[in-house]
């Protein structure tokens, strides 16, 4: 490189970059912090370096030249450059801060996420997390989430999707529940059993009929929106339970029964606005998020 060319500093390029965008001398200054009389003198000093006149004023504004205009794109990718620079740097440092939001259905966010935001803290203790616990698909293009976690793949061209891994789900009762009931040994006798439904039993009787049980409406003796509440009457042995075996590896006193069923396969999709992707804070917790769920997943029987 011909170091002997370039015959301005980086404060001067900057401070002509700034005005162009910003449209005058004086937004130009609030918007890096210094004076206007600072920030005109790096322009002119510019303008005397290079041998160009960079604007010309036009009663109070300013309007580019014709040079000005050819250099501005030179500008902007140095701009640039110097901006993936503190990305850069900043990704080497651990003083990552800001909030990030997660959303992710009731039993992830309650039973799921603990231990993993728990490591996500002493990688990066400047992040607040928020977490929604919700089972509604949040609009991520309106922000009302940073990052997802679902079992959807995303249709929108302007959403990051990441398969983190196909987790599966099984039938699993409490030992209250076959105590009671005694312990069912085939699909026919599950499809005598009292099953707690999760919203509306209709969409999932397919997916069930479809391993050999013949179950209707009438073998879900409770039904709710609510995950946690769902699982809690397993628990406590009101009936059975669809769970994926993350969820129930993590609950005492549950057992899988008539584990030689076909397991219903569960995709893990990891999804974020594609401009909140180039955030440092949520590029980490994202990658972060990605590695703990495959590495809990692969884990597990």
């Amino acid at each position: 490189m011909n170091w002997q060319a370039v015959s301005f500093d980086w404060n001067q390029a900057r401070a002509f970059l700034a005005t162009a965008e910003e449209g005058s001398l004086s937004a130009a200054a609030r918007a890096l912090g210094l004076t206007q009389p600072t920030l005109g003198r790096q322009v002119a000093a510019l303008e005397e370096n290079l041998g160009v006149v960079l604007f010309e004023r036009l009663g109070r504004s300013l309007s580019l030249t014709e040079p000005g205009l050819e250099l501005l794109d030179h500008v902007r990718a140095m701009g640039d450059a110097a901006g993936q620079l503190s990305l850069a740097a900043s990704g080497q440092s651990q003083t990552i801060e800001g909030q990030v939001c997660i959303t992710a259905s009731d039993l992830a966010s309650a039973l799921r996420l603990p231990p993993i935001l728990e490591r996500l803290r002493k990688v990066a203790p400047g992040i607040e997390v928020e977490v929604v616990a919700s089972n509604a698909v949040r609009d991520l293009r309106r922000r009302e989430a940073d990052i997802a976690i679902r079992h959807v793949r995303p249709e929108q061209p302007d959403l990051i999707a990441k398969l983190v891994q196909e987790t599966s789900a099984r039938f699993y009762a409490s030992a209250a529940y076959i105590e009671k009931h005694g312990r069912p040994a085939s699909a026919r006798a599950l499809s005598e059993a009292d099953f707690i439904g999760f919203e509306d039993p209709e969409r999932m009787l397919p997916v069930l009929n479809a391993l050999g049980l013949s179950l209707t409406r009438r073998n879900f003796k409770i039904v709710s929106a609510n995950g946690v509440v769902v699982w809690e009457m397993v628990k406590q042995g009101l009936g059975i339970g669809v769970m994926t075996r993350e969820i129930a590896a993590l609950t005492p006193g549950i057992e899988c029964v008539v584990p030689e069923l076909d397991p219903i396969p569960v995709p893990v999709w990891l999804v974020t606005h594609r401009e909140l992707h180039t955030s440092r804070r949520i590029r980490l917790v994202f990658d972060f998020l990605a590695e703990a769920l495959q590495e809990e997943i692969s884990d597990k029987p």
